[in-house]
């Protein structure tokens, strides 16, 4: 059970993963693709956690702590960023 599950959430976020890269790429304004990077860093660490809860270890919270702060100060900046250059 625990194999079949991994597949399909190794398929999902696969999935999850290209169609935000497909729009990093094609993203037609600077906030589009600062939007598709902070959902690939929001799927890597769903993955990573998915990862950690199917093969029962807690060896990667630290992963996952550091991965979610790097989205926050990321997208917090790019924010700020953001409103300074529409003002």
């Amino acid at each position: 059970m625990t194999t079949f599950l991994a597949v399909v959430l190794t398929g999902l976020f696969s999935a999850a993963a290209l169609l935000v890269l497909v729009r990093l790429y094609r993203g037609p304004s600077l906030l589009d693709r600062v939007v598709a990077a902070d959902m690939l860093l929001a799927t890597m660490v769903g993955a990573v956690a998915a990862e950690a809860a199917v093969n029962r270890h807690t060896g990667t919270l630290p992963v996952l702590v550091v991965l979610s702060l790097l989205g926050f100060v990321g997208s917090v900046s790019m924010a700020r960023f953001a409103v300074r250059e529409g003002a």
